[in-house]
């Protein structure tokens, strides 16, 4: 085997590999040998149908797979001989035919960047703190009280609150939604929903009146050829619907599955799940700032293109969860998710080096643990425990993000670290707080 190197980028690399052509025909007549054995065809008795049978039927196909198994071989050896990391897999440009009795093919890919060695001293990391208290129970409850809250037809203008149903089109450059007629929808005006962009044209205005107004659609917006685009929206309002909100009473409370209806046992259930998911937000704020802080003192890392690709791509289906994987992604999306993928890949290259560089390795106790608490949350945690011990991938995503914690506290442990005191809520909705 002869390999070639070529630099085409920082990162880029480009391998040229030629195999003898030789190697490549013994592994087909090989294939086709085991074929010869196994295959069965009408009119053929077993392990004696004639080789030139085969090779007619099945010597695309032969060829086809053992060329792809000779690349894969020879190009993890070649990397291994020229001492390279690929980030992904490469881009294999080759017409598969023997010259010289010899067969070429070129390898295009990224490797992983030259790390700087983390200086601990200089990175100044803000650990914070916050604990639940009463105030955060009961406005937990009041938030849902409101989740369960009921809606009543009024005839009055619509204000923040209210569920307002509505029939509207939208109408983009080139693009129309819906393609014919118009379609019904529901938004309640101040709650954040999809069509958040008409809460502003709607209040004020009752049903059956007909309205025309310019909308900026939000980048996660679900339908993809609205998403980052102005277009022109007209609706005729059909119901307005005031909110009716329970009391937190006996029955109420059961329907949160307390058994004894009490206000106590209750306010007991909601401060345990605020404090679960008060834990949750604190590592993942310490593990943000962490990567934060890698990502702006080591700003100047080589970043491989294909994994903040990949990194972006993520963000974007996580902010937008109504896509299906086979749907293209808005580009402005994309576009809009790319600065913090690239801090987000430096940070993660830089954890990873920070873990093998301290031999930190993930801890199984606390791996067991985050488990117990992800299936406490649900009505028969044992099933929920054992789900995870049967899937290597839901074992595999739950040990990453302990050792990616892991890390995150080691260097908190090691750095300049000031300890910040939070309140619950800024922990919580860190966009509500005020700069």
């Amino acid at each position: 085997m002869q390999v070639s190197l070529e630099n085409v980028g920082k990162l880029e690399r480009k391998l040229t590999v030629k195999f003898p052509a030789e190697q490549f025909e013994s592994k087909v007549r090989q294939r086709i040998s085991e074929l010869g054995r196994s295959v069965r065809l009408k009119g053929f008795r077993p392990g004696k149908v004639p080789v030139k049978v085969i090779e007619q039927r099945y010597g695309e196909q032969v060829r086809g797979e053992a060329l792809s198994d000779l690349i894969s071989s020879t190009f993890r050896e070649a990397v291994q001989q020229q001492n390279l990391q690929p980030v992904a897999n490469p881009s294999i440009d080759t017409d598969g035919k023997p010259q010289d009795g010899e067969i070429a093919y070129t390898a295009t890919f990224e490797v992983m960047p030259d790390l700087p060695q983390v200086e601990m001293e200089i990175l100044k990391i803000d650990r914070p703190k916050a604990e639940v208290g009463e105030a955060d129970v009961d406005k937990m409850i009041e938030t849902l009280r409101v989740q369960r809250r009921t809606f009543q037809k009024v005839e009055r203008p619509a204000a923040d609150g209210d569920m307002v149903v509505v029939d509207y089109t939208a109408q983009a450059e080139g693009f129309r939604h819906p393609a014919e007629g118009r379609e019904r929808a529901a938004t309640v005006l101040g709650g954040n929903t999809a069509l958040a962009v008409f809460d502003g044209a709607l209040r004020n205005h009752a049903a059956g009146e007909e309205l025309a107004f310019d909308a900026e659609f939000p980048p996660t917006f679900p339908i993809l050829q609205l998403a980052a685009r102005q277009a022109r929206v007209e609706l005729r309002i059909g119901e307005v619907q005031a909110p009716h909100t329970p009391d937190v009473d006996e029955t109420f409370i059961r329907n949160f599955g307390i058994a004894d209806g009490t206000l106590e046992t209750f306010r007991k259930e909601v401060r345990a799940n605020l404090e679960r998911e008060l834990e949750n937000a604190l590592r993942a704020r310490l593990r943000n700032e962490v990567g934060s802080k890698l990502a702006a003192t080591y700003a100047d890392v080589d970043v491989p293109k294909a994994l903040e690709r990949a990194e972006a791509e993520s963000l974007v289906r996580t902010a937008m969860p109504n896509l299906s994987g086979e749907q293209t992604l808005p580009p402005a999306a994309l576009e809009a998710a790319q600065p913090i993928a690239h801090q987000r890949v430096i940070a993660g290259l830089l954890l990873r080096q920070i873990a093998q560089s301290n031999n930190l390795r993930v801890d199984n106790r606390k791996v067991t643990e985050r488990i117990a608490k992800i299936a406490s949350t649900y009505e028969e945690p044992e099933q929920v425990v054992e789900l995870y011990r049967n899937n290597p991938q839901m074992m595999d995503n739950v040990r990453t993000a302990v050792l990616e914690d892991q890390v995150s506290e080691w260097v908190a442990d090691h750095a300049d670290t000031t300890e910040v005191n939070l309140s619950f809520d800024e922990v919580m909705h860190p966009q509500n707080t005020p700069n």
